[in-house]
């Protein structure tokens, strides 16, 4: 008696896969999935998904189903990293949503997402998207969120730089937390609030607020003479529904790739599309640092009570001067400062006013080290530190701007 061994059946092409956090909350989706394509499917975590679409085997892909829920918006740079890397490999994204905000659906959407489908799952809503990715046909898309990145071009937004004066001085975090407190300062009727950051090789706006770079920054710097108001508001990322950010760009960059005439282009063109256009600028002066100064309505600059901020202050302020602009746009913030019972550290800052012949207007305390931990976090102040005394004092001063400037426009309405 012989006896053979059973023939196997060669195991079936995996076209299509799943990438969630856990498959398991979308039970729907597993349905569909198995009703659409039977066995030729997968399921994988977000960080295998990162390593299994480098893999030779990711070319087998039709397609890739991205599930991601309100959770998972923490997670928004990563989801953009996994469509990026299916579509380097020209593999279609279908996102399914439950419950994202449509602010962050249509960011994915940008990053190259083909197809959107609500979870829980319509009937045959999943099949009918896949019939479209196989047709070509568009996706159908959520209405975007109010405010949405859509260009008004009704606007005169005031435009708010911020510059140190001296390495740690505290600039980027003035003008992040003063475009997040500027942001949230009328609940009723929010301004619109834009944040640009110029520091174009080492600009941390981006880790301020634990958002992705994304490329479409650097086309629209290497080419600003051709841009326009959409297409600058498509390469800005939205923080928490309320802060349009305009990151510095993933790779390093010369500072001199924009010109001084595109810049103003740029600025003109935030203007016109927000109330507030706060700017984090570069420690260094540029081509376009003249521009963006004469674009100003007030400029802030921030040192510290020590020797290298005096002398950096004094060579700023003879170099404007020498060249006749607007030193007297500048509003110098002292960072750190002393306390109300620190008689002697006030008199010391007196004294750097009276010999640097300025007026030291705004004095933000010394905030901890929750500063650094909220900037680790990506979280302004306001979220991760709300009692901070350095949040309160940026709120006190997002509260004494707006008011000035609505004082302003109905003076001059």
């Amino acid at each position: 008696m012989s006896s053979t061994a059973p023939l196997q059946p060669d195991p079936q092409p995996v076209s299509a896969c799943t990438i969630s956090r856990d498959v398991q909350q979308f039970d729907l989706l597993i349905e569909d999935m198995e009703a659409a394509m039977g066995e030729n499917w997968g399921d994988l975590g977000f960080e295998d998904a990162l390593a299994f679409l480098e893999q030779p085997e990711a070319d087998e892909l039709e397609f890739v189903a991205v599930a991601i829920s309100k959770e998972d918006e923490r997670l928004l740079a990563l989801i953009a990293d996994i469509i990026t890397r299916a579509k380097r490999r020209d593999i279609k994204v279908v996102l399914i949503a439950d419950d994202v905000s449509p602010a962050a659906l249509h960011q994915l959407l940008r990053e190259g997402g083909d197809e959107f489908v609500p979870y829980p799952l319509p009937e045959g809503e999943l099949a009918q998207a896949i019939d479209r990715l196989r047709k070509g046909v568009g996706p159908i898309l959520p209405e975007p969120a109010e405010p949405g990145p859509r260009a008004t071009g009704d606007r005169s937004g005031v435009v708010i730089p911020v510059q140190g004066l001296a390495g740690g001085s505290g600039a980027t975090t003035l003008a992040v937390n003063l475009a997040w407190e500027l942001a949230n300062v009328d609940r009723k009727a929010p301004p619109r609030v834009c944040l640009i950051d110029l520091d174009l090789q080492f600009g941390t706006v981006a880790t301020y607020l634990d958002l992705p770079r994304r490329e479409a920054v650097l086309e629209l710097l290497s080419d600003p003479g051709s841009a326009d108001s959409e297409s600058m508001l498509s390469a800005m990322l939205i923080h928490r529904e309320r802060l349009h950010v305009l990151t510095s760009p993933a790779e390093l960059v010369p500072l001199d790739l924009v010109s001084p005439g595109d810049m103003g282009r740029l600025i003109e063109m935030a203007r016109v599309n927000f109330d507030y256009v706060v700017i984090d600028m570069p420690a260094n002066m540029v081509d376009w640092s003249e521009t963006v100064l004469q674009a100003a309505h007030v400029y802030f600059a921030t040192l510290e009570l020590d020797m290298r901020s005096a002398q950096n202050t004094m060579r700023l302020k003879r170099a404007l001067q020498s060249e006749e602009l607007p030193f007297e746009k500048l509003r110098f913030v002292l960072n750190r400062a002393p306390g109300f019972t620190d008689l002697s550290g006030k008199s010391r800052a007196r004294r750097l006013a009276d010999s640097l012949g300025i007026s030291i207007e705004i004095q933000l305390p010394d905030g901890g080290r929750a500063v650094t931990q909220n900037a680790d976090h990506g979280a302004p102040l306001a979220e991760g530190a709300p009692k901070n005394a350095l949040r309160r004092e940026i709120a006190k001063l997002a509260r004494s701007v707006h008011k000035v400037n609505i004082a302003d426009s109905k003076a001059t309405g």
